[in-house]
């Protein structure tokens, strides 16, 4: 049933196969011993291991795409205040959870996986934000020869990549949006999101779910008609077990996929 291959798609080349297999380790391959989250640890770690990484970028003070999750610093670096408010040679120098893995650029990320590794990214532009991270991941993506894809919540982010660069693969991530941090967003746009009605300004090649969404009556209808869609985040066998009829890849952490 999975679309191995449809029109149109072989302008993504390599990451269009390789969105499918193998299942991509969420933030790199990390854990608590000295490959934190989003390091070149982690990634060196899912890349022996054989499998594809996701990750997350923003934009640090001086225009520079960097690999990192949250808005501040203080989860991972101990340190108060906001990424964007730093270069990033400030954040180059800053320890992840006290090892000596420091938050780096994406376009080291890509130096180091080159070919090894699938690579989907999240681009996190904040609401009316749009188009300075995008430009950057894009001359990032356009110097890297390796199978990469660009994955987000924003869908006017994805409608700037498919303006102005539509060779580059693109995920829509949604899922139920049920959680405290989705309270901030009005009802209306909740219920729209989670009904993936976002789906026509994204214009997405594929879909990016949250297992709290699946098995969703919408998604399996765009899978029928050639839309991929991969899963996010497994946390365990049985997580996996539960969704995977639904949707094409896993994005796991926690837990060693078979």
């Amino acid at each position: 049933m999975r679309p191995r291959a449809r029109p149109g798609t072989e302008v993504f080349g390599e990451a269009w196969e390789r969105l499918f297999e193998p299942a991509i380790a969420h933030r790199g391959l990390w854990s608590f011993d000295g490959a934190p989250e989003n390091s070149a640890a982690a990634f060196q770690a899912a890349c022996a291991a054989g499998y594809g990484i996701e990750l997350d970028v923003q934009l640090s003070a001086d225009g520079e795409a960097v690999v990192f999750h949250d808005a501040t610093l203080e989860r991972m670096c101990g340190v108060e205040g906001r990424l964007r408010d730093h270069t990033a040679a400030e954040l180059g120098a800053m320890r992840l959870n006290g090892t000596d893995e420091t938050i780096p650029t994406l376009a080291d990320v890509l130096t180091l996986v080159g070919h090894r590794a699938m690579v989907l990214i999240e681009v996190k532009t904040p609401a009316g934000e749009v188009g300075e991270l995008e430009k950057r991941v894009s001359e990032v993506l356009l110097d890297h020869n390796g199978p990469t894809a660009v994955i987000g919540f924003n869908p006017y982010s994805h409608a700037w990549f498919a303006d102005h660069h539509p060779q580059i693969l693109r995920g829509l991530d949604s899922y139920a949006y049920r959680d405290a941090g989705a309270q901030k967003i009005a009802p209306e746009q909740r219920r729209a999101y989670a009904a993936l009605e976002q789906v026509d300004l994204a214009r997405p090649d594929f879909l990016a779910l949250g297992l709290d969404m699946l098995p969703s009556a919408r998604a399996d209808l765009l899978r029928s008609k050639g839309m991929p869609v991969i899963c996010w985040t497994a946390r365990s066998p049985a997580d996996w077990d539960r969704v995977k009829a639904h949707c094409d890849n896993l994005i796991f952490e926690g837990f060693s996929p078979q």
